[in-house]
């Protein structure tokens, strides 16, 4: 193995180390804090340190006991269906908006404004009035992700339009390219990296505000899951809901930048 190699697989399990011998450190400084031991065997099953036979949350995550009562499964299966409904909806009215907002000046003074209003407001001020709206968890919680993550989408899609060259709007006017053909002959292939890049931003913004959201609205999903444990003090099942929010956004954020590579023309080994 080469040393770049080699600094790819220690580097990280030096810091895990680290992280494991400050969490051990906590637990005994923290009365009833998990001990990364004991969080172990609450995932996946065993005898804890009190001498308790435990069934770990992850043995078996696709129970079902009754409708709200489920494994981990369908607890996180829930949180991705509000959030891609939610992401999708963020596409379907930024891209368009994004791609009006770059062509036309008119546009960008009119929107610009209540773009830079309502882009730094929290998720948790949007979901009281959303819930009042709709007196529904899975309609309060799509459209909390919405309105949260759509403005990536807009900005990184403006930016894209902004990108081309004058050269090539040049071409098209002497092409006498209609609007239609313009933005998809020449726009879009530009700034198509760019709205992947917004998208990128926008499902992790997504999977950020789920969480929260399920937390205040209950029901069934990720969210309410850690809450609930919080409620019945399960604190090792706190620990472990964090650790798989964490790895599924990060399995997220990887999914969404190997797609943004695949369509960026700018970059080199496109499969």
């Amino acid at each position: 193995m080469n040393n770049e190699l080699i600094k790819k697989i220690f580097l990280p399990l030096l810091v895990f180390a680290l992280i494991i011998q400050i969490w051990s450190g906590i637990a005994t400084v923290v009365a009833d804090f998990p001990t990364p031991s004991d969080t172990y065997v609450a995932a996946f099953g065993g005898v804890n340190s009190d001498g308790d036979e435990i069934i770990g949350v992850l043995s078996d995550p696709f129970y079902v006991e009754n409708q709200d009562v489920k494994g981990l499964f369908w607890q996180v299966l829930e949180s991705l269906k509000r959030v891609f409904a939610g992401f999708v909806l963020a596409i379907l009215v930024g891209v368009p908006l994004g791609l009006l907002i770059g062509m036309s000046k008119s546009a960008q003074y009119a929107f610009d404004p209540f773009i830079q209003i309502f882009k730094p407001v929290s998720p948790l001020a949007w979901l009281p009035l959303l819930l009042f709206i709709f007196q529904d968890i899975n309609m309060t919680a799509i459209s909390t992700i919405f309105i949260t993550s759509i403005w990536p989408i807009i900005i990184n899609t403006s930016l894209g339009v902004k990108s081309v060259s004058e050269d090539y709007m040049n071409v098209a006017k002497v092409l006498r390219f209609s609007p239609m053909e313009k933005i998809v002959q020449i726009i879009l292939p530009v700034s198509v990296p760019y709205i992947f890049t917004g998208m990128r931003l926008s499902l992790g913004i997504a999977w950020l505000v789920i969480v929260a959201a399920e937390m205040l609205t209950g029901g069934i999903g990720i969210g309410f899951w850690i809450w609930d444990e919080y409620n019945n003090l399960n604190y090792h099942n706190i620990i472990i809901g964090i650790i798989v929010v964490g790895l599924i956004g990060y399995f997220l954020d990887l999914m969404m930048g190997k797609l943004a590579n695949y369509f960026d023309y700018t970059k080199k080994g496109r499969s």
